[in-house]
């Protein structure tokens, strides 16, 4: 099969330097487009990264000669690329309206930046949850005027730890009314350099700016429905978070208190959650997309697991890992979930949403 070639906008950064090792040997895709800040724009990927590179002992030798282009210009992108990944670290209003730029030119772009996760017509996707919101493509070019061209983002990192279990359950017939979570997140999620080390070690960090706000509300819009041409918010569940910086390098583990709406005679028990969890597939997995994991929640019986260290590379880093599972006394239930914020959380979640989009023929027409 000829290889789908794709570009990154944002190469030399940390979530952009994973792109490029993740896509090494990919069985879709290839990079031949890689872009930057103007600053490393006209150099060498490799001599761009120069002792900054973070992932890996040695950068794929089929990008280190690639010469970086000044992101800001989607025109030196033509005829490089089929479509973008987008991991760029700029002021949110710049990134929607490069994103769109690049849209407006006719490359897809498939986005790890929050920028345009509040668009309505703009999917914020997990695959295995909402793949259903793709339907919405066609509408945002229409709205825009766009041909080939359109933007699909991916969700925050701490979603993806509880997300999956939460929908296995709404959608076995459990809807959830309301969920109490607190985040023990990885420092990898502050990107590079991140947090100062004098306030990480031996210490908690109890605030991490607007990711509140994400985890009660990013849920709502992925767990919505296309209509009219714009994604509208579910109704709940209602969610109330508490964000920590924990440390501890990859793995966002999160605490999750739940109420079912649902009489008490029709909840169901701890056994038929596990059962619903371990049983849960999608449509990743029906497709057997290259980065989808064969059973995208597992379910541990330890009592002190998940652990970041111990688990966060169940199914090569893309599974939710649940353990702890049991009986609450203000709400029905509770559990800790682990996922792993840098490869399901980000760049690798992010390819994940290109395969999907590749399987269901968004690419094509390219």
């Amino acid at each position: 099969m000829n290889k789908i070639q794709v570009g990154v906008l944002g190469a030399t950064g940390m979530v952009g330097q994973r792109y490029i090792a993740l896509l090494e040997n990919h069985p879709w895709f290839e990079v031949t487009y890689v872009a930057a800040s103007p600053r490393s724009a006209g150099k060498p990927y490799r001599e761009a990264v120069e002792n900054r590179w973070l992932i890996g002992a040695d950068i794929p030798a089929g990008v280190a000669g690639l010469v970086v282009q000044d992101a800001n210009d989607p025109k030196l992108a033509l005829g490089k690329c089929k479509f973008v990944f987008s991991a760029l670290e700029m002021d949110k209003d710049a990134i929607k309206a490069l994103e769109s730029a690049y849209a407006a030119e006719g490359i897809p772009v498939v986005s790890n930046a929050s920028a345009n996760r509040w668009t309505e017509d703009v999917p914020m996707l997990v695959p295995e949850i909402n793949y259903g919101h793709l339907d919405v493509l066609k509408a945002q070019q229409k709205q825009h005027g766009w041909n080939k061209g359109f933007i699909v983002v991916k969700p925050n990192c701490s979603l993806q730890t509880y997300m999956m279990p939460i929908f296995a359950l709404q959608n076995a017939g459990y809807p959830v009314r309301r969920m109490i979570v607190t985040t023990l997140q990885a420092t990898s999620g502050a990107g590079y350099p991140g947090v100062p080390s004098f306030d990480m070690i031996d210490n908690i960090v109890p605030f991490i700016g607007g990711e509140e706000e994400k985890t009660e509300k990013e849920c709502l819009k992925i767990l919505g429905k296309v209509q009219d041409g714009r994604i509208v918010n579910a109704g709940g569940p209602v969610v109330s978070a508490t964000c920590t910086r924990v440390p501890v390098v990859d793995g966002h583990t999160a605490c999750v208190s739940l109420e079912f709406d649902l009489p008490q005679d029709k909840k169901p028990s701890l056994a038929e959650i596990e059962r619903v969890w371990t049983s849960f597939r999608s449509v990743p997995q029906e497709l057997n997309l290259p980065s989808a994991p064969e059973h995208p929640i597992v379910v541990r019986h330890e009592e002190n697991r998940p652990q970041p260290r111990r688990d966060r590379d169940t199914e090569k880093g893309m599974a939710c890992v649940i353990g702890r599972l049991r009986q609450c006394s203000v709400f029905d239930v509770k559990f800790v979930a682990l996922s792993h914020n840098t490869k399901r959380g980000a760049a690798l979640g992010g390819i994940l949403n290109a395969e999907l989009l590749k399987a269901k023929g968004f690419f094509e027409a390219l």
